[in-house]
């Protein structure tokens, strides 16, 4: 190459170096990260919520978060889209849990606090309570403390769904110390509240709790955020659940064999539903009913299924004319508590039918995506209307899940959560 020529050549190279350096300088945004300290990740354990947070992280992944993803409970569990962080107190959490289950078998006072005895602490839930204080959140406090040290550039810290009763003190003393945000993400409002009895399954976790240690609450639900602030939390929002319709996508069937079809384990909170939308009408009406689920009681002429795999569990929705949604009475009752189920069902695009649920129309519209029956009379003639007229339940089906992939997907929910925390950092 000639002398003049190279030199040019270099000129401009060099260049085209300093202006590609300039623009990703001044173009280039760092990535947002995230430490989510999550109930747990293994889906082989009993926590419910958990192929949902599955969901939400993969969302965040997808809206350009770096998730660093630690289990409360279980072990640590690596993916395609967060990398998992320890969990610190696993011997202790897995000796803790063995033990509380095994005192809660025997102490029958443990749930059975109603609503209204918001006060009311057993012993056995103080003994869990202060037990898990001792043993457990001094670990957790190490923990975040020496991943903080180590990773200065995580944004804040989400504790999603673990009871908050067992650390406190650990967010005001990380969020003091290294001046990030920390936040508590509830996804069981308003079940978990102290007015509310709770599962007999799950902890009560706002006893002895300070709310004001964290920057704000974030649940499932629109009408707890008031609530929530009654109990001491600075500022409530709301991320609803959803759907991730890669997960949950219709799969071709050769027919429909399934008339009327629910999937759900345990009657808390909407035997009566369970009784006038199931067992009733599965009597009354010449169509096959079935379910998928446990401790549903007596459901009359009703065919059980049994589970296998997920993907079995989406064909047996797809095999189905009609789907119900029959939420617990605790959300259906408080406006737009959400819950998985109407999301699911929708991103597969099922006819929906739903007992009554207050705010069901912020997410699907009534007669159009989803059908609401305020009576075993009514789902009974609901029923055979929408047997006898399939064009019209594929038309409800397909707009439900029209209406999922425009709003209801887990990349906005994800969205809508960087959103939130943008507005604390």
């Amino acid at each position: 190459m000639h002398h003049n020529q190279k030199n040019l050549t270099e000129h401009y190279e060099a260049s085209y170096q300093s202006h590609i350096v300039s623009h990703t300088a001044s173009n280039y945004t760092r990535l947002m990260k995230l430490l989510i300290v999550v109930s747990s990740l293994d889906l082989t354990q009993p926590f419910s919520a958990t192929p949902a947070w599955w969901q939400l992280l993969k969302g965040l992944y997808e809206v350009g978060v770096d998730v660093i993803a630690a289990p409360y409970q279980g072990a640590a569990i690596e993916s395609l889209w967060w990398r998992a962080g320890d969990n610190p107190a696993k011997f202790a959490g897995d000796s803790f849990k063995a033990a509380r289950d095994l005192m809660q078998r025997f102490t029958p006072d443990s749930n059975q606090v109603q609503m209204g005895d918001s006060n009311r602490e057993s012993l056995s839930d103080k003994f869990i309570r202060r037990t898990a204080q001792t043993l457990i959140a001094p670990l957790w406090h190490r923990y975040l403390d020496r991943l903080l040290t180590e990773q200065a550039d995580i944004d804040a810290i989400i504790f999603l769904t673990i009871p908050l009763n067992h650390v406190v003190g650990v967010p005001r003393a990380i969020s003091e110390k290294y001046d990030i945000p920390v936040f508590y993400f509830d996804g069981d409002v308003p079940a978990s509240l102290p007015n509310m009895r709770g599962f007999a399954s799950g902890f009560r976790i706002y006893q002895g709790a300070d709310l004001s240690e964290y920057a704000a609450f974030i649940s499932n639900s629109k009408g707890g955020e008031d609530l929530l602030k009654q109990l001491g939390a600075k500022a409530a929002h709301t991320v609803w659940y959803a759907a991730d319709p890669d997960v949950y996508a219709p799969i071709p069937v050769s027919e429909q064999g399934i008339d009327i079809f629910f999937f759900g384990h345990g009657k808390e909170y909407r035997a009566e539903w369970i009784e006038a939308m199931i067992a009733q009408p599965s009597q009354q009406l010449g169509a096959t009913f079935a379910v998928r689920g446990t401790r549903l009681g007596d459901l009359g002429k009703t065919q059980e299924l049994p589970y296998l795999s997920f993907s079995k569990l989406r064909e047996y929705v797809c095999r189905s004319k009609i789907n119900l949604a029959i939420t617990r009475g605790a959300h259906a009752s408080l406006y737009a508590s959400s819950s998985m189920r109407p999301f699911e069902l929708g991103a597969l695009g099922a006819c929906m039918v739903a007992n009554p649920y207050k705010g069901i129309e912020a997410w699907f519209e009534p007669e159009k995506e989803v059908i609401v029956v305020d009576s075993g009379e009514e789902a009974l003639d609901r029923y055979r209307y929408l047997l006898s007229h399939d064009s019209e339940r594929q038309a409800i089906g397909n707009a439900a899940r029209e209406r999922v992939l425009k709003q209801h997907t887990f990349r906005h929910r994800a969205q809508e959560l960087v959103d939130i925390v943008k507005g604390y950092i």
